[in-house]
């Protein structure tokens, strides 16, 4: 896309474009994204940016009416299989906050003077600029969505010093971390309508006691990681009851902040549910609620502890098909042990819920093609879900679901004091080296021989799944679409059509969608089950696995 093609999209006010680009003004110093509600200014004072982290590094900062750093992620990270994009997508994924550059480079086998040189030719920015940038957006949501100390969310959010913290947050929203908690999404606090929240508990990081009381949120709703979008006020709030404090008895309690997760253009909600709904592994995961009103919830195994997340179906527009959302964002609640795993637990919803995927040029490609056009037309804005933990999808894609529950049930790690269903963390690849199905796939997750992160060579881990005992083509494939993220992996059983390119995976589940439709069943993607001849199995009660110290608290109330 060319400057000229960026400009109509900015005086067009083109939401299609955001997140796919940046531009901004030099005579205000500030950025935007290209839907911008603010008077479009004249083409001579405008510069474009293919990241935030670009804008900022050149002395711009955000806008306050549009919030760019809320904008959904940009598509083509999850297209792009070359090294930018497989950083990109480490990069999001928290890496440079927990190993650093040369950790994010010996990743990607290269070199750190490689990764900073590539990324800032492409990107205009380096790593540590990218990082910081999403680090400056991680502290803006704990600012206004938690009554969190400024010095513990400075630490959560990933700085190595309150003044760092105070030094970034100035340059980039022109204002205190004190000032920027006190305004609404769109607007100072003073000069916005208000709203009582209801409270969302007490945070802690890494067992430190937080600050209790009432918070109130103010008008515009806040934003999330790379992962929120503007609009009505979600959150803020302190402690029904009191706070443990540092050192006292009991579990240390855990974060839950209310987000918005964004998304770009239409959004078929109801098939990824029904998806989610059929796989949902008991004790790890559930859906609840009538179609239309659902909510996922699930456990995670984060880098610095456990958490549980909760993600509602979005509502359809009024007059709308059932499937269509209303709104451009996913509700959703995160519950973490320890604040600095946000943009971790963040980034994994929403590549399970295929959440920056760019449904125009999707829908514009398979739209062309004689077959899929009724197919698009009838759902657009279908989504190919990825997985919330590649490693556990791998195995579970492997087992099938019977066996997945025993293993959950043998192996997996409890969690004390967990509400409902969700008492169990899924096993980790070493738990089950010696399962007689998992055991060879497992033990190449464990040692690495087979990588599934953020940051995996597509090609090269579909190769190294071939070479394990059990895994066949068809696992493999499901694998590299749902683990990976892989957008384009030819449907199984249809000719390999050129033109479907780089979405294939996207015409694969219409053409799923569009079957299931046909034999009156839910639109879901099959699942690939390896024989369950396992005989392994102990009762739960039986398990000699530890239990994880930890407390989640899910929000029991129905979607709204």
């Amino acid at each position: 896309m060319d400057e000229e093609t960026r400009y109509e999209a900015v005086a067009s006010r083109d939401a299609r474009f955001d997140g796919a680009f940046f531009f901004a003004v030099e005579t205000t110093g500030i950025y935007c994204r290209p839907s911008c509600p603010a008077v479009t200014p004249k083409r001579k004072n405008v510069r474009f940016y293919p990241t935030a982290a670009a804008a900022q590094g050149n002395g711009f900062r955000a806008c306050r009416r549009c919030r760019p750093d809320a904008v959904p992620g940009s598509a083509e990270w999850n297209v792009r299989a070359d090294v930018v994009g497989r950083a990109m997508r480490m990069i999001g994924d928290g890496i440079v906050d927990r190993e650093g550059v040369p950790g994010l480079a010996g990743r990607l086998g290269y070199s750190t003077r490689q990764i900073q040189r590539q990324l800032t030719a492409e990107l205009g920015a380096g790593p540590v600029a990218l990082a910081r940038a999403q680090r400056a957006h991680t502290a803006r949501v704990l600012l206004q969505t938690t009554g969190l100390p400024v010095t513990e969310i400075a630490f959560a959010a990933g700085f190595a010093s309150v003044r760092q913290f105070n030094d970034t947050i100035r340059q980039i929203y022109a204002r205190t971390p004190s000032a920027l908690r006190a305004e609404s999404g769109t607007g100072t606090a003073a000069g916005a309508r208000r709203s009582t929240t209801r409270a969302v508990g007490a945070a802690t990081a890494a067992g430190a006691a937080t600050a209790a009381g009432s918070a109130r949120a103010a008008g515009s709703a806040t934003a999330a990681g790379s992962a929120t979008a503007t609009g009505a006020a979600t959150a803020a709030g302190a402690a029904d009851g009191p706070v443990p404090a540092a050192g006292s008895a009991g579990p240390p309690a855990l974060a839950g902040i209310p987000l918005r997760l964004a998304h770009r253009g239409p959004y078929d909600a109801s098939a990824v549910f029904d998806l989610l709904a059929q796989e949902a592994l008991p004790s790890v995961e559930e859906v609840t609620g009538p179609p239309g009103a659902r909510t996922y919830r699930r456990t995670l195994r984060l880098p610095h502890g456990p958490g549980a997340v909760a993600v509602d179906e979005a509502r359809p527009a009024a007059g709308a098909p059932a499937s269509r959302s209303a709104n451009g964002w996913l509700e959703a609640r995160i519950h973490l042990t320890d604040l600095r795993d946000l943009t971790t637990a963040v980034q994994r919803l929403r590549r399970l819920f295929d959440l920056d995927a760019d449904p125009y040029a999707v829908d514009e490609r398979l739209g062309a093609d004689p077959r899929l056009a009724p197919l698009v037309a009838a759902r657009p804005g279908l989504r190919s879900p990825g997985a919330a933990e590649p490693a556990e999808y791998a195995l579970r894609a492997l087992l099938g679901a019977a066996a997945a529950r025993r293993a959950v049930a043998t192996y997996g790690q409890p969690l004390e004091q967990a509400p409902g269903g969700l008492t169990r963390l899924f096993p980790e690849p070493a738990a089950l080296r010696g399962h007689p199905v998992a055991g060879p796939l497992a033990t190449a997750l464990a040692d690495g021989t087979v990588r599934l992160d953020a940051g995996a060579d597509r090609d090269a881990a579909e190769q190294a799944l071939l070479a394990v005992p059990g895994v066949t083509p068809r696992t493999a494939a499901l694998i590299r679409t749902r683990a990976l993220g892989d957008p384009d992996v030819a449907p199984e059983g249809e000719p390999d059509e050129e033109s479907w390119r780089p979405w294939r995976s996207y015409a694969g589940s219409h053409l799923r969608a569009a079957r299931a439709h046909r034999a009156g069943q839910p639109r879901t993607t099959t699942t690939s089950h390896a024989p369950t001849t396992s005989r392994h199995a102990k009762s739960s009660t039986s398990s000699d696995v530890p239990a994880v110290r930890m407390t989640v608290r899910v929000d029991a109330q129905p979607s709204r």
